[in-house]
């Protein structure tokens, strides 16, 4: 069975190239769209461990996923919190690990502009819950109101409350011990304005000389430097 991963950031495809270039874990609309094609209609299973991102990069995915022929089981392995919270809803059978979270909270987005431009932004956020919550609704069967306003208080809901409220079918291992670790998912979603100035510092990199390759002896020092480097374009 063909296993489709939906690990660390989701991204458009325009946007992924400046979280790969920060060593980011993403996905994107189009690997899952390869991946569906490449399963050719049969059965697949979708694993999500991720903190979230673009909620239209997200909704082409539970598109994807909702329009594949084939049954489509999603395994919830550890976090699958806002845009992937809604990817997970694409499942003829959604299961969560006794460890695993869900977390929904109210679409968000960076505005700026004269007051037109701020009550259009409004509108469209509001446009953008409402779509989501009618997504929780069809799985669960909650009353829309609820829905909202656990949205509206960003919540975290674990694997038994989650089967219980509907959000999932039935708990992974429910027979078998499991082990629990905790630690915090510490990765920052980057703003549209971060990404498009990253991008231009890339495009400009591009057309730069080529430096020499790294040499074999590289030191701890030299890549903290780069590393440096590279987390400095975020604040020029």
């Amino acid at each position: 069975m063909t296993t489709v991963p939906i690990k660390g950031v989701i991204s458009s495809d325009d946007d992924a190239e400046v979280y790969q270039f920060f060593g980011y874990s993403v996905v994107t609309p189009t690997d899952v769209a390869d991946a569906l094609k490449n399963a050719s209609g049969a059965d697949i299973q979708v694993e999500i461990n991720s903190q979230g991102g673009d909620v239209f990069a997200g909704s082409e995915i539970y598109t994807a996923l909702k329009a594949y022929q084939g049954n489509v089981t999603v395994n919830i392995v550890g976090l699958a919190a806002s845009a992937a919270s809604i990817i997970a809803m694409a499942g003829d059978t959604v299961n969560i690990s006794p460890t695993a979270q869900l977390m929904i909270h109210r679409s968000s987005t960076v505005s700026q502009g004269n007051a037109d431009d701020l009550s259009s932004d409004l509108a469209g956020l509001n446009s953008t819950d409402q779509a989501i919550v009618n997504v929780y609704q069809q799985k669960t069967g909650m009353d829309p109101q609820d829905i909202y306003r656990m949205m509206s208080q960003e919540t975290w809901i674990n694997a038994q409350d989650a089967v219980k409220q509907g959000f999932a079918d039935s708990i992974m291992f429910e027979n078998q011990p499991a082990t629990v670790a905790n630690a915090a998912n510490g990765q920052l979603l980057l703003s549209k304005d971060k990404v498009a100035k990253v991008k231009a510092l890339m495009r400009k990199a591009e057309q730069a000389p080529k430096p020499e390759p790294p040499k074999q002896n590289e030191t701890d020092t030299e890549k903290a430097q780069l590393l440096k480097k590279k987390l400095g374009y975020l604040y020029e």
